[in-house]
């Protein structure tokens, strides 16, 4: 069996998507007096937009897939690296990538990295080598880490969380989810793929301390 352990980080939307935000909120209506106004499109106005435009990043239909970690692993040993760079060409090579595989692994990976990489192909026009089934509360082709930990019960562990407990090493000690665009506007590619690759390494550990596999494996 060939097995893919994944994650993605992504990116808020383009300036087109910052700028239809922007053009989208409006002061409150309650809000009548000019002085008022004035002083909301100065202060509040601001931080709303980069507070909305952050959030773009989180929805395949507005926000960018910047990297995907993996860790592919079948009969004939196992490889991991970063696909990373323009986002069509980091589409084309995933679904290159998972055209032989067998069982796709990652935290919360059904509700967000693959429907996420799903929407992008969409978006670009980049066929996917296969269909994925995104059924839920059964086994298949797909193992969500997340939702097997919970048994698709209503709570939602972290990543972080289940790592400690697991006494796995967190790979959140350096670095968040929520720092990536901060550290994209900085220049630190590296580090996001590293912490990017941090996250598939753990989701693997715990992967198979859920499945009682071997240690190393």
């Amino acid at each position: 069996m060939i097995s893919l352990f994944l994650d993605i980080e992504t990116l808020p939307g383009d300036e087109s998507v910052k700028a239809q935000i922007e053009a989208d909120i409006k002061h409150p209506p309650q809000m009548t007096k000019p002085e008022t106004i004035e002083k909301w499109e100065m202060e509040q106005k601001p931080s709303e937009i980069e507070k909305k435009y952050r959030d773009t990043s989180l929805r395949g239909h507005t926000g960018r897939i910047l990297c995907v970690g993996y860790i592919k692993e079948g009969p004939h040993g196992t490889t991991e690296g970063v696909l990373r760079g323009d986002e069509p060409a980091i589409l084309k090579e995933f679904w290159e990538l998972a055209a032989d595989v067998d069982l796709f692994v990652g935290f919360n990976v059904l509700e967000f990295d693959l429907k996420y990489i799903w929407q992008r192909s969409v978006v670009h026009r980049v066929s996917p080598s296969r269909r994925l089934d995104f059924a839920r509360y059964r086994g298949g082709e797909v193992y969500d880490v997340m939702q097997e930990w919970e048994k698709w019960g209503r709570d939602h562990i972290s990543l972080d969380a289940l790592s400690r407990a697991l006494g796995i090493p967190s790979p959140k000690d350096k670095m968040h989810g929520s720092e990536v665009y901060d550290y994209y506007l900085a220049g630190r590619l590296q580090d996001i793929c590293d912490y990017c690759l941090g996250d598939v390494r753990a989701t693997r550990e715990i992967y198979n301390r859920m499945n009682f596999l071997a240690e190393g494996t």
